[in-house]
Parts: structure tokens; sequence; C-alpha cells
């Protein structure tokens, strides 16, 4: 049986980095878990006469998206009503999230979960960093979604949350999550870790100190930083310092650190970012819904910080929050021809980070070697396509259309628009009739 699949004919992008290279009716071919080589569609059929052939349609082919910050466990809160009042962001995580997150069990951890990777697949995210909490049902967690993930066919950087929010024990217990989880995985080829954190003002000065002591030397930190204003306030009065002070002080701010958000930061906090070679998260939809504000990304961008996207558990689709990323710009400067050089690397950023993380250097490109990580996007352009002009076929076009198919190690996990590796009737299904006793749970909690 020959191993070579063709997928084309399409536009084939090779990259997010600036102006990168675009093949007319070219195509990609890919064994195992890799691409082999990127060309025409011609060429390639001619080079490899009996492949597989996955008809793209003429439709843009492009590397699989990254995910660089998304919360699972947030997908079955679709529709739900916290019944109480919430006019900022501490109501908002007292009432909702806090409530929502220990009203979770094992079966709707595994629920939440994959209906959160049944749409990172159906919008072409082909790696995903996973930020979780769920205190009831706290130990094996990361494993319970590690299964889901092998499932579904994906890679993903997993993490669970430490906080003191309801008391020390269960931070430690969180702590110890991860780094079990860590050691089972550490070299993976499609799960890794992270050392999860939640905002500084939800962990002690004890739990940090633990954090910093304990962690392995090649673990970095995925870490809820200054998304609202509270984060600053309340570090300061319970610890004496900022939430960026108090990562420096224990020896968290280092090149392999996430940090989510970045709303509440001052020029010199960013600078210091920078020179850390930690990467700012922006998220700029669920900013938006906790009316939290936004990241300056033009000042930080010019401070020399590297900034990457996430969706934050608002949904499951990179385009779209870039796009989101963009118009963000625009409000916020009140100039519509800014925008463009400021989220044009934010996608790059991800795919860099991601590839640090896997070891995979060639990881979100279109290239010999690299991760046969594809997606193909539908209708074709109705336009040229050149490599200047990528970035407005991504935002203006790209963002709102559908994906045809999702590609993942070389593995079809959605092909002509249905998955292949999850059956989203069943889980849909099975999250219809859970639902209703999480969220009886949930409304049996106190805030």
């Amino acid at each position: 049986m020959n191993s070579v699949t063709v997928v084309g004919p399409g536009t084939v992008v090779v990259s997010f980095e600036q102006e990168p290279m675009v093949v007319t009716q070219g195509a990609v071919a890919i064994e195992k878990d890799r691409i082999i080589a990127i060309g025409t569609f011609e060429d390639l059929c001619a080079t490899y006469p009996r492949a597989e052939l996955l008809d793209a349609h003429g439709g843009l082919i492009l590397p699989g998206l990254v995910n660089l910050h998304h919360h699972f466990y947030s997908a079955l809160a679709r529709g739900l009503d916290p019944g109480m009042p919430m006019h900022d962001f501490g109501e908002i995580l007292k009432g909702l999230w806090w409530r929502l997150d220990r009203a979770l069990d094992t079966q709707t951890v595994r629920l939440s979960a994959t209906l959160s990777l049944a749409d990172c697949i159906r919008w072409g995210c082909t790696t995903v960093f996973d930020h979780h909490a769920s205190p009831s049902c706290l130990g094996g967690s990361l494993n319970l979604i590690a299964d889901v993930v092998r499932e579904a066919g994906l890679s993903a950087v997993l993490s669970y949350e430490i906080s003191d929010r309801n008391g020390h024990e269960e931070a430690q217990a969180g702590l110890e999550e991860n780094l079990q989880f860590a050691s089972d995985h550490g070299k993976s080829p499609r799960l890794r870790s992270l050392l999860g954190l939640h905002a500084s003002f939800t962990v002690s000065d004890t739990t940090l100190e633990q954090v910093s002591k304990q962690r392995p030397a090649d673990l970095g930190i995925h870490v809820h930083l200054a998304e609202d204003q509270l984060d600053a306030k309340l570090s300061q009065e319970r610890y004496g310092q900022t939430p960026l002070d108090r990562l420096d002080h224990f020896g968290l701010l280092d090149g392999r650190a996430l940090l989510a958000h970045g709303v509440d930061l001052g020029r010199h906090d960013v600078s210091r970012i920078a020179e850390s070679g930690a990467i700012l998260i922006h998220n700029p939809e669920s900013n938006s819904n906790n009316a939290v504000g936004r990241l300056d990304l033009e000042a930080a961008l010019s401070l020399g910080c590297t900034v990457g996207l996430g969706t934050d558990g608002m949904s499951s689709r990179m385009l779209g929050s870039l796009r989101a990323a963009f118009l963000g710009v625009r409000a916020g400067t009140g100039d519509p021809t800014s925008g463009f050089d400021t989220v044009s690397g934010l996608l790059h950023a991800n795919s860099r980070r991601a590839a640090q993380i896997f070891d995979e250097p060639l990881l979100g490109r279109l290239s010999e070697g690299a991760p046969a990580d594809v997606i193909v996007i539908d209708p074709p352009a109705p336009t040229q396509v050149t490599p200047a002009n990528v970035l407005g076929h991504l935002l203006y076009g790209v963002s709102e259309n559908v994906v045809r198919h999702t590609i993942a190690r070389g593995r079809i996990l959605l092909k002509d628009f249905r998955h292949t590796t999850l059956d989203v009737g069943e889980i849909a299904a099975q999250a219809l009739a859970a639902s209703p006793a999480l969220w009886e749970r949930f409304r049996e909690l106190d805030t």
C-alpha cells in the first residue's frame, strides 16, 4: 500500500511569517507524520503517481494553527445563567468560573475537553495549550484530558491551574498534578506540559516558593498575569508586590514562561518581560467579553516583547481571534490604517513557541521534514494570493471561512468538513444529557 498522500490543488502558504512563500496551483506531499515535499500539484502528482489524493478543491492550504491559551473546561458553560449580578472581573470569577470548575466531575471534565478538541479540529487548530481547573476532580485530571487528546489526534501542552483560593492543601495538590504529568509526558511527541498558575492574587508566597523549588529546570510556567487591575491591587495588598515582581522574585519569570493577558501592565513591566524572553499571550475576545480592557499590542511589540495569541476558552477559532486582535488595534488607536504590522507576527509567535516546547524546529511550517500539520480552508480565494497580501486574505476573508480538511501529524482528523476521529453527534448528545446535573451542582455552590 502506498503511504504518500498529496493534498491539493490549492494555494499553498508555507508559514505565518511576513511575506511567506506562496505556491499557486500547489500541493503538499505527506508520508506518515512528515511533509516530504511542497510544490505544484502537477509536479507532485508526477513525482508520486501512486499517491492517495486529498482534494483541496482549490482552497487555501496552510500550516496547522496553534492556540497558546485555551480553557477546555469552559465548554459546558454555554447558556448557563449564573443567577447573580456580575458587574466586574472579580464577580465574574467568583460568580461563574470558580463555581463552574468546582462543579466539574470526571465525566464533565472529559466531555468539556472532547467538545473543545472537536472545535479545535473544526477550526484547523492542530496544537493547543490548555490551562485546566477542576478542584473537585483534581488528581489525574490532566491524564484524563490527555486521553481525549490522543483520541482526537491533536498535539497539546497541558497544565493544571495552581491556586490557594480553596486552601493551601489544594494548591499543593495542583502542584503535584502538574509535576506528575510533566514526569509522565516530558518527552512525548504529542503531549507536553507546563506548570499552571492562576492569577497572582490567588497564589500565596508559600505556594510560589514551593513551585520555584520543585519545578524541573526545563519546565516553564503558564500563568494568568495582569488580566485586570484586580490582580495588581490584591497582590499588592496581600503580598506587598506586583504580580510580575512576585514571579521575578521566585525565579519564575524566564524564557519558558507563558503570560496570558497582560492587559494591566505598564511599559516598564513589558520591558522586563521582553528582557526575560517570556511570551505575552493576547486574548482579545475574552478581554472584550470581560470588559477588562485591551493589551497594548503596539507598545508591547515596540518594546521588544514577543506576543502570541490565544482564545482563553471563548472559542477554538484562532483566525477569528486574529481578526479580533486586528480590529481591536484599529478601535484602540482610532487609526484605520493601523493593525497590519501589529498583528502580522502573532500566529508565527505561536508556532515558534510550540516548536520549542515540542522540540520540532519546523513545526508551523509547510516544508520538507516538518510535522505534517496541514489544513485546507474553503472556498478558494476570489482574488490572487501573494506573499505581500496573505495577511489581508486571512483577516478579511479566510477568518470567516470554513475548514475543509484538518491533518495533524499526517492523520486526517477532518475530511470534507466531517470529523474522522470524534463522533460529534454522540458527543453533543452526551453533553446535553450531562449538563443539567453539572448546572445543578453549580447552582448549589456558594460564591
